[in-house]
């Protein structure tokens, strides 16, 4: 019987759950580890520890999360859990998941020493979760003062490289982090307990990453935050991305610039210009609308509504036509009545949106939205998002459609026996792709869209 080799002492292998926000915290975690001496390695079975990012957004994310951390383990290999799940539920994750370590935020600066310890026998004591907006200051202003550890803000040693990061996937896109942390209060969300307060990045660290990404061969960067649109808010400067945006897409190297998370309530006019007029920007906007109901949006402590958001979105259309926009709904929200449900498919409609993420409303611990009357049944949540995710399917089919004939700018990101892949400027990461019928891997190719399928583009090369 063949037997398989131990892993290699001081290997080390990330696993990533949830965002493209845990992606970046997890190549963080890993520039640390490799500063300290560890080797990253790709395959679980070559590690001697497994360092698993978690997610926390909701129900399913939590499943998936400790799926991971259960799959994880294996003979002579220790894992570790991390991230939003292991923050949230600290010492409670540990009682019932003996197999993994679990660490905090605040673990993330001594990773390394951390991961030997573990290695070496030792059982860190789980923290006990607490509500992190308590480590900054209330006012904006004064949270640049903080020591307290944020993921994915970290920087190297002044004397050395500046730039505490390695790269776990090595494509032409990278994901680059405006910020941390969210000051909304939405009555569903549980994210600014244990992510904190919002906190930016300053403007001279993310030039400086996204420089080294560019000589790394990145080609497109994709700006993520809880909240893009409150950037700046807390380093003196409400309009700081707008002054941001530009600088980042000049960068040498850098061909395409796309920011997600945008806030509806938040946008505004001379932003929405930058966004959809500076060169290098993606044709491309994230909002986050929730719902469409004002109603309901009010019970979710949010503003707007099906109104106001058609609106923002002709705003978008009169300055750039062929804009993509997407946005995520949550379905079933207490108290959402059948006329309340009626106006969001009215309003999905009506937008003619390129991308749509429904999602059926989970309770969440701590949340005010946990505590209001009339929750709806399981049953029912399934009934409505199913019914939504059918009318979806037809309308993000026909908005593809509507693009037959337009000339779009594809980053090629695989490359098959059938053609190359990639994704349009309108379209997000998560979003739908473009087929092309040639290219290469970083390649950017203009491409005249003479197809679909659902709603991936299909599009034939011109120059």
């Amino acid at each position: 019987m063949t037997q398989t080799a131990p892993p290699k002492a001081g290997t080390v292998a990330m696993v990533t759950l949830g965002c493209a926000r845990n992606e970046v915290d997890s190549e963080e975690l890993a520039g640390r580890l490799t500063a300290d001496g560890w080797q990253v390695v790709a395959d679980v079975a070559d590690a001697s520890a497994v360092v698993v990012n978690t997610c926390a957004f909701v129900a399913a994310a939590k499943k998936d999360s400790i799926d991971a951390i259960l799959g994880a383990a294996g003979p002579g290999r220790e894992v570790i859990a991390v991230g939003c799940l292991a923050e949230r539920y600290g010492e409670n994750l540990a009682a019932e998941l003996p197999e993994a370590a679990i660490l905090s935020f605040d673990d993330y600066p001594n990773i390394g020493e951390r991961l030997r310890g573990i290695v070496a026998g030792e059982r860190p004591t789980p923290h006990v979760p607490h509500d992190r907006r308590s480590l900054l200051p209330i006012s904006p202003i004064a949270r640049a003062a903080s020591s307290a550890p944020v993921p994915g803000h970290a920087s190297g040693p002044a004397s050395g490289p500046r730039l505490m990061r390695h790269r776990l996937d090595p494509g032409p896109s990278a994901s680059l982090k405006l910020a941390s942390g969210c000051d909304r209060r939405c009555s569903f969300c549980a994210i600014p307990m244990f992510r904190g307060s919002f906190i930016s990045r300053r403007p001279t660290d993310l030039i400086e990453e996204a420089v080294a990404l560019a000589t790394g061969g990145v080609r497109e960067l994709i700006l993520v935050s809880e909240n893009s649109t409150s950037y700046g808010k807390d380093l003196g400067d409400v309009r700081l991305l707008e002054t941001l945006l530009p600088e980042l897409a000049a960068v040498d190297g850098i061909e395409r610039v796309l920011v997600s998370y945008l806030q509806p309530a938040e946008m505004r006019d001379p932003l929405l210009e930058v966004l959809l007029t500076t060169p290098g920007l993606a044709p491309y906007l994230e909002l986050s609308f929730q719902h469409a109901s004002p109603t309901v949006l009010r019970r979710m402590r949010r503003f707007g509504g099906a109104s106001e958001f058609l609106t923002l979105i002709d705003r978008a259309r009169d300055l750039r036509s062929d804009v993509g926009v997407r946005s995520n709904f949550i379905v079933g929200f207490p108290g959402e009545t059948e006329a309340e449900y009626e106006a969001l498919l009215e309003f999905l409609a009506a937008a003619r949106l390129d991308a749509i993420g429904i999602f059926g409303y989970s309770a969440e611990d701590g949340t005010e939205a946990a505590g209001l009357p009339d929750q709806l049944s399981d049953f029912e949540i399934r009934g409505r998002v199913e019914n939504a995710a059918s009318l979806v399917d037809e309308l993000l089919s026909q908005r593809a459609e509507d693009r037959i004939g337009e000339v779009v700018e594809v980053l090629v990101q695989r490359v098959d026996a059938s053609g190359s892949e990639g994704r349009a400027g309108q379209q997000g990461p998560e979003d739908s792709t473009t087929r092309v019928d040639k290219g290469n891997v970083g390649d950017f190719v203009r491409a005249r869209v003479d197809g679909t399928d659902g709603s991936d583009l299909i599009a034939t090369v011109i120059s």
